[in-house]
């Protein structure tokens, strides 16, 4: 969510050469009213929906979608089993869109929490188009294409959509599965939050990472994200991360082709320079976004913070002047990990994300690779990190004394209790996380309660 058009009429997109896409998602068996609205509607904007990303004429190698691929919404044609709603038993689930049950906000409109009768209540996520915003039908679509075709354990699985007509206009929502941690940037970058232990950073990272190696490589053809951040990977009860918001999601470049020419759409600070600079879209473009993201992992700093001095409102100029080769690295590191971080690994994570960072995107990593290094990177577990007071690293001391120095003469504990007991912590560590988060939500609902209080008392 959030997603800016950048430098808006300087790319303009050819007309596509594909064939017609298929259209909009097949209602259920039995039609209501709002199902023919979304129909005719999806129908009416499946010609945008081709022609919003054409492929290239440069013919060259590359790897690519087989010239035989089905597009997305022939897949979802095949596979696409999402259930239809409508708008009444959405309000009934949301508490008529109750501003106490809002979890989020961003370009396409608001997100609520609810719950829906089916067998048992069901906690879901329902997201809102706003008619008014910077996203529209056309995202709505893609983002029910996609997600009704992909399926993956680290991709959010959505439930279901509703598409109504009323005296407002078109109604637009979608129904995902509900992420009670909220999301990535939540934790990173607000401080109400208790501060992520680097196993689960790591752990969020690779599960991120599996998920964009799935896009790019685990259907038939490509699909290009095109707007990872933060803010897009959801985390569920126990900290697993989900890649959520797929409106600018485009298929790959078919057989024989680079990329594909597209307008330049993403969001500020994220987006690859090549692709801002030319409208050439691949998968490196996700591989750049990766690596920004992998810095504000390692840093707990947004891609640009305004608020900062001149010389470090940029994240990636900032980090450059301490590469992960020098002594330097630990005085960008988040200093609320308070040293508890390895730091060959967090060295090699550094690494990994300078070269997604590389100025051409032939020479970024493929998301295959990125998969190997942050495992490679997870192999290093002894919390040997620095400590950052008042702008000075000074070496981490902190670290749990062995077992021989607290009892001496006394035998190790074996490898499978010691693993056991750090399962064990961690569980606690995710469990305490998550009570917090609700703790913070709570406080927040209480002073929106009373905000509303105040503004209808009469003066």
């Amino acid at each position: 969510m959030g997603c800016l058009r950048l430098f808006n009429g300087r790319f303009k997109t050819k007309r596509s050469k594909r064939r017609p896409l298929a259209t909009a998602p097949a209602p259920a068996p039995a039609a209501s009213a709002e199902a023919r609205s979304m129909a005719s509607a999806a129908a009416a904007s499946c010609a945008s929906f081709a022609s919003s990303a054409n492929v290239s004429e440069t013919s060259a190698s590359g790897s690519g979608s087989a010239s035989s691929a089905r597009s997305i919404p022939e897949l979802y044609e095949e596979r696409g089993a999402l259930r239809e709603f409508g708008l009444r038993e959405l309000r009934v689930a949301t508490r008529d869109f109750s501003p106490l049950l809002m979890v989020g906000e961003g370009g396409f409109g608001c997100v609520y929490r609810g719950v829906l009768r089916l067998p048992g209540s069901t906690p879901v996520a329902v997201k809102r188009l706003n008619l008014n915003g910077r996203q529209g039908h056309k995202e709505w679509l893609a983002e029910v294409h996609f997600l009704g075709v992909v399926e993956h354990r680290n991709l959010v699985k959505l439930i279901g959509y509703c598409a109504s007509q009323t005296d407002r206009g078109p109604q637009r929502l979608l129904v995902y599965e509900f992420m009670p941690n909220k999301t990535l940037d939540d934790h990173l970058f607000n401080r109400a939050y208790p501060v992520l232990p680097w196993e689960v950073r790591l752990q969020i990272a690779l599960g991120a990472a599996e998920g964009l190696l799935y896009l790019h490589e685990g259907l038939e053809l490509q699909i290009i994200y095109r707007d990872f951040k933060a803010s897009n990977v959801l985390l569920d009860e126990e900290f697993r991360p989900k890649l959520s918001d797929f409106g600018l999601a485009r298929e790959g470049p078919s057989e024989g082709q680079t990329h594909v020419s597209t307008a330049v759409m993403g969001t500020f600070g994220y987006a690859a320079p090549d692709y801002v600079r030319t409208g050439h879209l691949t998968t490196k473009s996700d591989v750049w976004s990766f690596g920004v993201v992998l810095y504000e992992i390692l840093t707990a700093r947004r891609s640009i913070e305004r608020n900062r001095p001149k010389n470090e409102q940029k994240l990636l100029d900032w980090v450059r002047r301490h590469p992960p080769e020098s002594d330097q690295l630990g005085q960008i590191m988040d200093p609320r990990l308070q040293g508890r971080y390895p730091t060959r690994g967090a060295a090699e994570v550094a690494r990994l994300a300078n070269g997604c960072l590389a100025k051409l995107g032939s020479n970024r990593p493929t998301m295959r690779e990125v998969v190997e290094g942050l495992r490679r990177a997870m192999r290093h577990t002894e919390m040997d990190g620095f400590v950052v007071v008042a702008g000075a690293a000074t070496e981490y001391q902190g670290s749990p004394p062995r077992a021989e120095e607290e009892a001496p003469g006394t035998p190790g504990a074996e490898d499978a209790s010691a693993v056991a007991m750090a399962a064990e912590a961690r569980k606690r560590r995710m469990l305490h996380l998550a009570a917090l988060g609700n703790a913070a939500d709570a406080h927040a609902r209480r002073r929106l309660m009373l905000m509303t209080a105040a503004a209808a008392a009469p003066t």
